[in-house]
């Protein structure tokens, strides 16, 4: 089970649980803030750390709320190791390294909902199933939304309702999730009475 306790909720809402050793040719670690911890707690389950080591690639991202133990993983010593300052500029050197992963390649996807929910996408998108992709959520529940209006997506929303970023109406947080879009979606809250919007609250941390 994952360490972050959600409720119960739709099947469409992704589950998770906590990262273990696999053999593997190359284990492709993507992670942000304090994701950072499980990949410690998975090396401890590891029975040759130096031998993973020595075939692993590290992406990492400090985490929504700025949480950074980049120098932590950097000093664990893998083979790869890579710092990006936010999610939008990890990506394209995830995709990068996609195009040259071979079979035998272990996925290992740690942190927040917005940054697994993305890397999740673009590994499917090669062609790997997303039930051989390990996720275990660490740290700030902030959601990733698309409006279903106009399509557009906020990040990092930790209000409900909260205001598009995109066209201003005011949207109630869904927990349906597209791994399509590594987004939940929101749904205009007073589009039968206009204005009638209830005070927003602090769902997501």
């Amino acid at each position: 089970m994952s360490k972050t306790v959600f409720p119960p909720a739709i099947k469409s809402r992704p589950v998770y649980s906590v990262l273990e050793p696999r053999p593997g040719r190359l284990h492709l670690v993507v992670a942000d803030g304090e994701g950072a911890g499980a990949l410690s707690d998975l090396m401890a389950k590891v029975a040759d750390p130096a031998g993973v080591l020595a075939a692993m690639h590290i992406m990492y991202t400090p985490g929504p709320n700025g949480t950074d133990e980049s120098a932590a993983l950097r000093a664990l010593g893998a083979m790869q190791f890579f710092r990006a300052p936010t999610i939008a500029t990890l990506l394209p050197r995830l995709a990068q390294v996609l195009t040259n992963a071979h079979m035998g390649t272990q996925f290992y996807l740690a942190g927040t909902e917005g940054l697994m929910g993305q890397a999740e996408r673009d590994i499917m998108a090669t062609g790997v199933p997303y039930r051989d992709i390990q996720k275990e959520h660490r740290g700030s529940t902030v959601r990733r939304v698309q409006c279903v209006h106009c399509k557009g997506i906020t990040e990092n929303v930790a209000m409900d309702p909260f205001v598009c970023s995109h066209c201003g109406l005011h949207l109630f947080v869904r927990d349906h999730y597209s791994r399509r879009m590594a987004a939940f979606q929101g749904v205009n809250i007073d589009a039968e009475d206009p204005g009638q919007v209830p005070a927003p609250v602090v769902r997501f941390q």
